[in-house]
């Protein structure tokens, strides 16, 4: 009896604390301040500078999203293997990092959007001729970075008995490349993109897509107010001209031709 009854009282004290269920998901839309996980070394994408800010293309999407939803971004970094676990524990409130909508990710965590809509593509150094599609990587050394699909596009879909070497980020990957450590880095044509912008003249993208990558804005699992809110700001994103400046901005000393029409939202069921 004492036992439920200090069940009932702690029960009580959350109610009027305002306090949940921790494992309830808080939506999005009730913050005045949202953490926004960003990669910290995706030129052109998601890069963090010397003060400890960030810039990039999804900053900047995460910071009109915020805007729209009426709080502040205050960005961390994070790696594609810890993506998941960050929303899960409530280290971040969205992610926005190259993040590909997935039928895996979607049974952990709840996407807005997709805000671009990539293409994998590969890139090789700049003298290499010998390797024109996937198919060539048979034998090859791929950079393979854990918590991406990316190598897995080649190695399990497409079947190309690739070599895979393990980087812990594509900004690593980006450094084995130029050292020769691994002969082939793919991945999405943005974050391809923006590589080659920094390694100019040293790597470059074979023009040879494999699938389309819907880079979609995560959030926790069955925030749907959340979903559909950002999914309206994604819309006036494109619609205001603010996604075809920013991809302007980011990537016009490119070889990417990107697409500013608004891209088909997943919906938030």
């Amino acid at each position: 009896m004492r036992a439920l009854a200090a069940c009932a009282a702690l029960a009580v004290a959350l109610t009027l604390s305002g306090c949940g269920d921790p494992g309830e998901t808080q939506s999005i839309t009730r913050k005045k301040i949202l953490v926004i996980g960003v990669k910290p070394d995706q030129p052109g994408l998601g890069l963090e500078r010397g003060d400890g800010s960030f810039e990039g293309f999804d900053v900047d999407v995460a910071k009109y999203v915020a805007g729209k939803l009426g709080a502040k971004a205050v960005f961390r970094a994070t790696v594609s293997a810890k993506r998941e676990q960050f929303l899960q524990q409530g280290t971040v409130d969205m992610v926005v990092a190259t993040y590909s909508i997935t039928a895996e990710r979607k049974n952990k965590v709840t996407f807005g959007g997709p805000y671009y809509v990539a293409h994998q593509d590969t890139l090789v150094r700049a003298g290499d001729e010998h390797i024109e599609d996937v198919r060539d990587l048979k034998g090859k050394r791929l950079c393979q970075v854990p918590g991406s699909v990316s190598w897995q596009r080649v190695t399990e879909e497409r079947k190309v008995a690739a070599k895979l070497v393990p980087a812990a980020a594509y900004g690593e990957c980006l450094t084995k490349l130029i050292g020769g450590d691994v002969d082939a880095i793919s991945t999405d044509d943005l974050i391809l993109a923006g590589f080659g912008a920094t390694a100019r003249g040293e790597v470059k993208i074979i023009n040879a897509p494999i699938s389309d990558e819907k880079y979609g804005v995560g959030m926790r699992l069955g925030d749907v107010d959340g979903c559909e809110a950002v999914n309206k700001a994604i819309t006036e994103m494109y619609q205001d001209g603010t996604t075809a400046a920013l991809l302007e901005r980011w990537f016009k000393n490119t070889s990417l031709k990107p697409t500013t029409t608004v891209p088909q939202f997943e919906g938030c069921g």
